[in-house]
């Protein structure tokens, strides 16, 4: 942490940190639920759920790109 000039956490905050961004980024579910072992899905599931419904907008504004006519302004 020192090294990166981070602020001090607790290990668990770096846990957290790093299931949301793989959800964020699109990593299957399951297979962050494995990595974390969660015996059930659920658990990651209840859990982070929120970050799949934000991962989730996201990918509905990409594809929604692909369906744009020229005349419709570019979803940023």
């Amino acid at each position: 942490m020192k090294r990166k000039n981070l602020p001090p956490v607790v290990f668990h905050s770096l846990r957290h940190a790093s299931a949301s961004l793989a959800i964020a980024m699109g990593v299957n579910v399951k297979t962050v639920s494995s990595r974390l072992g969660h015996a059930n899905i659920s658990t990651t599931m209840d859990i982070y759920g929120h970050a799949l419904t934000k991962a989730d907008m996201e990918a509905a504004k990409k594809l929604d790109i692909v369906f744009q006519t020229p005349d419709k302004p570019k979803i940023e």
